[in-house]
């Protein structure tokens, strides 16, 4: 079944039918088996995912599963030049089809992905033709469930860094092997993404707080951040801290020092 929105852009104007649109569906939730949103291609996927954890409501009755974002091979480029909305996609996604891989040649092909990577090194990448996936690899990937943060992303806690490139959106993570102090973390982190918020599309991190037994997990999208407890840390685990910034501008030097200030 298909409820079209046509009074205007899914990520601005209609994002209040969006929200009946769910919460009439959760009356009948009996009858399917979960909600796919498609945006248009100029969308801003930043207010759509916005949408799931502003509305008590929406928040209580729906979780966000993913974004999955649909890359064509070999237009990307062009894409990129035409404004900024190809890259925020690749930025917010947490899963990519590179599409049309066979309209272009093996080398074309590294410099597209490359270049996805070099926005969002921490999305997972398949490549396809004329979109043709088993739906298990971009549905029930559980990317914004605290809980499976690490499940879903084992190599988390040892991605590699990256460094700022002016006006273009990268991706960089830092971290600390001392335990953080979690008023600290909340002060730093709000004050960071009043300020931020809307250059930073997405953030997640795994913190070892002082005298906690588990992980505390940590996400947000723009200026909205949740967080809970995740799963114990093992018998002689190292408890390390890694945070995750997918953005424009982003400065890592000076998120280290105020990440280094909320440590013990």
């Amino acid at each position: 079944e298909v409820f079209e929105m046509n009074n205007g852009c899914i990520c601005c104007t209609v994002r209040g039918d969006l929200i009946r649109i769910i919460e009439g569906l959760m009356k009948r939730k009996d009858k399917f088996d979960g909600i796919l949103v498609e945006t248009t291609g100029l969308a801003d996927p930043g207010p759509v995912a916005q949408t799931f954890f502003t509305d008590d409501d929406v928040k209580a009755r729906t979780k966000l599963d993913a974004i999955v974002t649909v890359i064509d091979a070999k237009h990307f480029f062009g894409q990129l030049e035409q404004g900024s909305e190809a890259e925020q996609q690749v930025a917010f996604a947490d899963v990519i089809l590179l599409n049309k891989t066979d309209l272009v040649s093996p080398e074309e092909l590294e410099k597209v992905e490359a270049k996805i990577k070099g926005i969002n090194r921490y999305a997972r990448i398949f490549r396809t033709q004329k979109s043709q996936i088993e739906l298990d690899a971009i549905l029930d990937k559980g990317a914004f469930d605290l809980a499976r943060i690490l499940e879903f992303e084992p190599d988390f806690l040892h991605s590699g860094h990256s460094h700022d490139h002016g006006d273009e959106v990268t991706s960089l993570s830092i971290g600390a092997d001392r335990a953080v102090d979690p008023d600290k973390f909340q002060k730093w982190m709000g004050a960071l993404l009043q300020i931020k918020g809307p250059d930073i599309f997405r953030s997640k991190g795994i913190l070892a707080i002082d005298g906690a037994p588990r992980r505390y997990v940590y996400q947000g999208v723009h200026m909205m951040m949740d967080s809970d407890w995740g799963t114990p840390w093992k018998d002689g685990e190292k408890r390390a801290s890694k945070l995750v910034f997918i953005g424009r501008n982003l400065d890592g030097e000076n998120l280290q020092r105020g990440f280094n200030d909320c440590l013990k």
